[in-house]
């Protein structure tokens, strides 16, 4: 067996095999510069395109998520149908035509173990077309607030008042309740205080309604709305609802700043007290006590 073996003969058989390889290295080789020259055009043109479509969807689409997405997805079926010419030039019709017959079985084995991931994914092109979330609106969502900065395919990305980035998987947005500030341009606020049981409460009552609407001027369809809610410890409590501009968060909590304000001065000028809570404390003892004849050191006999 080892006889027939010859060293040189095995050595010639690779620099041939070699040198075939070589060959087909350099006449293949200008259909391979050709096929990176236009992946690389397609991938130029995909995005000056992009930027031509998100331009003119600029002055017809208000929803920035719609326009960001629709451009993405333009982009990929620009450097996709790049990718198949090149795989042309290259003369890999075959090949791609055996993968994409094995597509069905990998995508579906794939499908199975990214379920979230796709399911992050349908999501995010529900969220993109939802006009009640686009992007800049204050939103309040499995107990994080704040500004919504960007809409992918995966995730919604927030930022929040302390300046901090929330990232939260698009089904989570899907699957639970989000409030949103800014789709409404008014909103109510509502402010809860008390008084002492001494005070007049029509008085008490009338003052600030009237204080709530000097601060805040109230349109035609709107009113400062006053209710007493309950006797408590040591006020009578009540809550007083009135309308305001708010966009976001902040704009209520400035808004209940700026009337708790209003709302002191008003009281401290009339005389009204709000009572913080009081503990009175009863001393009294009953128990009588009996004065001992006794002596100290002996008793009276």
């Amino acid at each position: 067996m080892f006889e027939d073996f010859s060293f040189r003969n095995s050595i010639n058989k690779i620099g041939t095999k070699l040198g075939e390889w070589l060959d087909s290295i350099i006449l293949n080789l200008p259909n391979f510069i050709m096929a990176v020259l236009v992946f690389v055009i397609f991938i130029f043109i995909a995005k000056y395109v992009g930027n031509f479509i998100n331009k003119i969807l600029r002055g017809k689409v208000k929803q920035a998520s719609i326009r960001e997405m629709s451009v993405k997805v333009l982009k990929v079926v620009i450097v996709l149908i790049g990718f198949f010419i090149a795989l042309g030039l290259l003369n890999l019709d075959t090949v791609l035509t055996s993968v994409l017959a094995g597509a069905g079985v990998v995508g579906l084995a794939i499908g199975l173990a990214l379920q979230g991931t796709l399911t992050n994914t349908f999501s995010g092109l529900i969220l993109s077309f939802l006009p009640e979330l686009q992007i800049g609106d204050w939103i309040e969502t499995n107990g994080f607030a704040g500004a919504v900065t960007e809409i992918n395919l995966r995730n919604i990305v927030i930022k929040q008042s302390d300046n901090n980035y929330v990232v939260i998987p698009n089904g989570k947005i899907i699957e639970e309740p989000f409030k949103n500030y800014t789709r409404t341009l008014r909103s109510r606020v509502m402010l809860t205080c008390g008084v002492g049981y001494s005070s007049d409460l029509e008085f008490v009552q009338n003052l600030t309604k009237e204080t709530i609407a000097k601060a805040f001027k109230q349109r035609s369809n709107e009113e400062v709305e006053f209710m007493y809610e309950e006797f408590g410890d040591s006020s009578i409590n009540f809550v007083v609802r009135f309308w305001t501009d708010v966009s976001k968060n902040k704009d209520i909590l400035m808004a209940k700043n700026t009337a708790i304000i209003e709302i002191k001065k008003a009281f401290d000028k009339n005389g009204i007290n709000i009572p913080f809570p009081i503990r009175t404390i009863d001393f009294t003892n009953n128990l009588s006590i009996e004065k001992s004849n006794t002596l100290k050191g002996g008793s009276e006999e």
